[in-house]
């Protein structure tokens, strides 16, 4: 191994232990009772002593009864020590495993957009769920347990050398082949642990991609089938691949060290019948090379747990590795240190582009957006407008700070974005996205994302403003019908006005409107429009469209084409440049009377 990978074992050993440090309290009760079940285990062994002596020597029956009750005695106590310990480590374990993935999925929540589109949903997945799951058994018992062995081994190798120091010389002798087998099994199981999860990972992912109702779709009208069920029996059959490395890997471990613990005996036998015929030795009596084999058993499960542990904790670490990479993951859109928050009653929606330039990728050649200034004054409706991809969508992600600016800056009421809480944004900014997004559940908890505290009458209004009531109150559920998987039992214009519902509930200062009615027939996307122009009294409203019919009356038009704002004025001005705008106009009316409203 080397030596950087063993600087970095040692980083993730300190952040295990870390993981820790709020149950110190269980830690140190857990220990105690290691500590006495331990102690109590040993007892046993040295009882068995003077009842097998007594029975081939003296015959005492009465000594051998209270040395029997003893024994017993030990031994529940041991056992109960044993549970005790082991339902704390439990408990902590849990806790520590519930802290964490509560710590790793808030990280995930905080983490930027571009985050995402460059991450499969599968890999996040694997690694909140099966990922932490696989460290599970290491952070609940396998620690426990390690500590325990530990205590048994020291106490056990005591107890041994108190009975007959060569008979421990010996046994102890075996321990080193034990360490070294442990260090070549758990390398290895590291680097088939680390495969599997990474297959686990690849196979999420395409399950989740293919198997979604998005998938199926595509798929079924696409007719790739075929293509895809070859593709993942391929995916498969890797992970069948190193799934069998790592069963092979634990019966040949477990193969070893039980041939190990059944020749270890052999040994003691022949040391002490040498011992006592070829020395005649007087002090090896029966009773104590029983006592010493019980011990020596003892001795050699707990050193098969510790090996056994040395390996899940090795091939552990390449799961703390994947979580620890998500965790150690820099936000790129944070607070800064002097972030405030603001009040959304005291936002007069003024915002402002100053001198914007902006890319996805650092090595993309060219700019995404390109010297984008404008003011947007508050209460103003401003159309973006453009051929796809010039940069309109994009250009609304600066708003509610999805992106940050590589150059230039954005500011609101004259603060910079960046200085403003992000909380407190996300309360500002609201939004009607092209593409709706809906969860598998109901339609009231669907609408409630945006006001988790609404009343079913403000639900009710909002709806009735989208102009959907009526069909969702027809329905056999009403507001608790389930709406499926990404809402696929709605239609599209369904969905969007249910999506134009939860923008009325939030009620935002700031309104987003992309592409909003682009999935409503003509008399809906009326109806829509009608309640859209209501709620932008008093909201400072970015609006793209490609049907210019929808933003004639913009306050401000921003012409966009290739990142760059190449017009801006009003539709009456700016059909006299005879420039982009006009063209757009002329290829959507076609000579057709169409006035701003």
């Amino acid at each position: 191994m080397s030596a950087d990978a063993i600087g970095t074992d040692k980083q993730i050993v300190k952040r295990i232990v870390a993981l820790f440090g709020p149950h110190r309290r269980y830690v140190v009760l857990t220990i105690l009772a290691v500590l006495v079940g331990t102690g109590l285990g040993i007892v046993p062994p040295f009882l068995y002593e003077v009842i097998i002596d007594e029975l081939v020597g003296r015959k005492r029956l009465g000594v051998i009864g209270w040395y029997s009750g003893f024994t017993l005695l030990a031994v529940l106590l041991g056992a109960a020590f044993t549970l005790l310990y082991g339902y704390m480590s439990v408990v902590m374990g849990q806790r520590i495993m519930c802290e964490l993935r509560d710590k790793l999925y808030t990280h995930l929540q905080s983490m930027s957009l571009k985050f995402f589109t460059n991450a499969r949903t599968g890999d996040i997945q694997t690694r909140l769920i099966s990922d932490v799951g696989g460290v599970q058994n290491v952070v609940s018992n396998t620690i426990t347990d390690q500590l325990s062995n530990i205590a048994i081994v020291v106490s056990t190798v005591t107890a041994m050398m108190l009975l007959d120091w060569r008979l421990a010389t010996l046994s102890i002798a075996l321990v080193p082949f034990f360490a070294w087998v442990g260090k070549g099994v758990g390398e290895y199981a590291r680097t088939v642990r680390k495969g599997t999860q990474e297959q686990t990972s690849e196979i999420n992912s395409m399950m989740q991609e293919t198997l979604s109702v998005s998938g199926i779709l595509l798929s079924k009208t696409a007719g790739n089938q075929k293509i895809l069920s070859d593709k993942f029996a391929n995916e498969n059959k890797i992970l069948a691949g190193w799934m069998i490395k790592s069963s092979v890997l634990q019966y040949m471990f477990f193969g070893m060290v039980r041939l190990i613990t059944q020749f270890a005996p052999t040994l003691v036998y022949w040391l002490a019948g040498y011992l006592i015929i070829a020395h005649g030795d007087r002090s090896l009596t029966l009773g104590k090379i029983v006592a010493f084999t019980g011990l020596q058993a003892r001795l050699f499960f707990p050193m098969t747990g510790l090996l056994s542990a040395q390996v899940e904790i090795m091939s552990s670490f390449a799961l703390f590795e994947r979580i620890f990479e998500y965790l150690d993951m820099k936000r790129d859109i944070q607070d800064t240190p002097d972030a405030k928050p603001l009040v959304p009653s005291s936002i007069a929606g003024h915002v402002r582009f100053d001198r914007v330039y902006f890319k996805y990728e650092d090595d993309q050649p060219d700019w995404t957006l390109s010297d984008i200034s404008f003011s947007a004054e508050a209460g103003q409706l401003v159309a973006l407008v453009g051929p796809s991809g010039a940069g309109k969508t994009t250009l609304t992600y600066l708003i509610p700070r999805l992106y940050d600016p590589d150059q230039g800056s954005v500011s609101l009421d004259g603060i910079d974005l960046r200085d403003i809480k992000l909380d407190s944004l996300g309360a500002i900014v609201g939004a009607v996205t092209q593409e709706t997004y809906l969860m598998h559940t109901s339609i009231k908890d669907n609408l409630r994302v945006a006001k988790p505290t609404a009343t079913d009458d403000e639900l009710v209004a909002a709806c009735k403003a989208a102009a959907i009531h009526e069909h969702i109150a027809g329905l056999p559920e009403g507001y608790e019908t389930i709406v499926g998987e990404r809402g696929y039992k709605l239609s599209g214009g369904e969905k969007q006005r249910i999506s134009i519902a939860r923008a009325i509930l939030k009620n935002p200062r700031i309104l987003i409107l992309d592409e909003a009615t682009s999935a409503l027939d003509t008399q809906s996307e009326r109806l829509i429009q009608e309640s859209l122009n209501s709620l932008m009294v008093g909201r400072t409203t970015f609006a793209i469209a490609h049907r210019l019919s929808t933003v004639l009356s913009a306050d401000l038009i921003l012409v966009i084409d290739k990142g760059r704002i190449v017009e801006s004025g009003r539709h009456s001005e700016l059909l006299t440049r005879q420039g982009l705008y006009r063209r757009l106009y002329d290829e959507q009316f076609k000579g057709e009377s169409v006035t701003a409203g």
